[in-house]
């Protein structure tokens, strides 16, 4: 079984690179963010046609943004952080599938250090940590994945010495990515390649993607029983150098 999460900024204005990656790789259940489209306008019919009859999605006007298609089944989906808290933006989407629990989620980006949004950033990991610790063990078969705006160390960013310490590399984004570590998750891409300096994300100006000015910040993290499983990792990054990409890669994982 294969599983894809992509950030694709703007389902819309990416319809036909979605349609054309799921043609070429055909994964098995795919994560989306920042769909930037309310529920109403969601291609549920293009996507069923494409082969994915299974979907759970939780749009938001303009912003924002999850879905979850899929080949086979999705149990129990869950839209959002069902605590009893801050609803306001769409970021999470979770299902079962062939066993696996799937969370895809989209992180907030946190704007600027010292901010609200990124008090907001650091409160949501908070919650969605506790959400997981409380519903779950490290034995449990989950994966977590999606755009979660931590790159988590220095070789997941393009020079360690200009981005210390800045939005998405700064120590209290970094220890909120190790407390799922620590729980239990694995890195598969870093555990498999351990010196790699390959991103996921590049941005759109100075021209970003041409000189591999990129962060990894769009992750699969596995639990002990799936990463057992898992044969391959892989960055899509060919899919960044498609006309008018988003500024996120796919992001796969493989499991026998």
């Amino acid at each position: 079984m294969q599983v894809v999460t992509w950030n694709v900024n703007s389902l819309r204005a990416r319809m036909a690179h979605l349609l054309r990656f799921l043609d070429e790789v055909s994964p098995d259940v795919v994560c989306l963010q920042e769909l930037k489209l309310t529920d109403d306008l969601f291609p549920a019919k293009v996507l069923r046609e494409a082969g994915y009859p299974h979907l759970v999605w939780w749009g938001q006007k303009n912003y924002n943004g999850v879905a979850m298609l899929s080949k086979h089944p999705i149990d129990a989906p869950q839209k959002g952080i069902d605590d009893g808290g801050d609803r306001s933006q769409s970021r999470l989407i979770a299902g079962t599938v062939n066993g696996i629990r799937i969370i895809g989620v989209y992180a907030p980006n946190g704007t600027r250090l010292g901010s609200e949004p990124f008090a907001f950033k650091l409160s949501w990991y908070d919650r969605l940590f506790e959400m997981i610790a409380s519903r779950h063990r490290p034995s449990d078969p989950i994966i977590l994945c999606g755009d979660l705006n931590i790159a988590p160390d220095d070789p997941d960013v393009w020079d360690p010495f200009r981005c210390d310490g800045i939005l998405l590399c700064h120590p209290l984004e970094r220890e909120r990515f190790q407390r799922f570590l620590d729980w239990g998750f694995v890195d598969p891409f870093r555990e498999r390649h351990p010196f790699a300096n390959t991103f996921s994300w590049w941005d759109y100006q100075q021209m970003g993607f041409q000189r591999n000015h990129g962060l990894r910040i769009d992750h699969t993290l596995l639990t002990a029983p799936v990463d057992a499983r898992c044969s391959e990792v892989t960055i899509h990054a060919n899919v960044r150098g498609w006309t008018s990409p988003s500024d996120h890669a796919p992001v796969s994982v493989t499991l026998s």
